[in-house]
């Protein structure tokens, strides 16, 4: 990990320091912003290899920062938030945010999550595209194409059809798409893999009632059909 470059961004300029000392020592080189006109210029000359993001940032918020900078590359992004709820969470994910870490935080802790997203990535890039049947998942450009067609995938349904592509006929279990393709091990979200599957299945399926790429496996999860024929 050492000399991955790492763009801390908090209004908090004593958390900014803090959370630099402990990533320096770590061995990252870091750089820091206070507000998020601030963190987009820094990201756009530097080219971190991760960002550590706050939701509430004075001029540009958080959201906007992440909204903005999905548009221009896939850097990992570490969310800050002293939001709590659900929906707050799931706002910076579906936005394509890779971890959140709510405040107040651990410093410690942050840094862990920091190396644990930095480690996940060679696996999560993987192949730069796949083509299964009549699907297309183009890693490097972030696109997904059906039959040629493109999907319009939100960043955390292309992460989870990314994942089941990558090992057709796999039975995945809520937590394992979790943990795979997002990153997380908070049960408050198990449920939300279903109501992202059925957006995917929307998207994919000519018949959602009557699926013929992701199936679910009941009491075990989903997996992405072998075969377009398959039942």
């Amino acid at each position: 990990m050492s000399g991955k470059k790492v763009l801390v961004v908090d209004d908090d300029v004593k958390t900014v320091e803090l959370v630099k000392l402990y990533l320096n020592r770590d061995g990252y080189r870091v750089f820091t912003a206070n507000d998020g006109h601030e963190a987009l210029r820094l990201a756009r000359e530097n080219h971190p290899d991760l960002i550590v993001l706050d939701l509430m940032l004075p001029g540009m918020n958080g959201l906007d920062v992440c909204r903005t900078l999905r548009q221009e590359s896939d850097v990992p992004i570490i969310m800050l938030t002293a939001l709590t709820t659900d929906d707050d969470r799931l706002a910076g994910l579906n936005l394509g945010a890779d971890d959140y870490v709510s405040k107040p935080f651990s410093p410690r802790e942050l840094a862990a999550r920091v190396r644990a997203v930095l480690r996940r990535l060679p696996g999560e890039r993987g192949p730069e595209k796949i083509n299964h049947n009549a699907l297309t998942i183009d890693f490097m450009k972030h696109e997904a194409y059906l039959a040629d067609k493109p999907l319009n995938l939100t960043p955390i349904e292309f992460k989870i059809l990314g994942t089941l592509v990558k090992e057709p006929g796999r039975v995945f279990s809520r937590a394992q798409i979790i943990e795979t393709a997002l990153g997380h091990d908070f049960e408050s979200f198990d449920r939300t893999i279903d109501v992202h599957i059925l957006k995917l299945r929307r998207k994919l399926e000519p018949d959602s009632r009557h699926p013929k790429y992701i199936k679910t496996i009941y009491g075990a999860g989903y997996k992405l059909m072998e075969n377009d024929s398959d039942t």
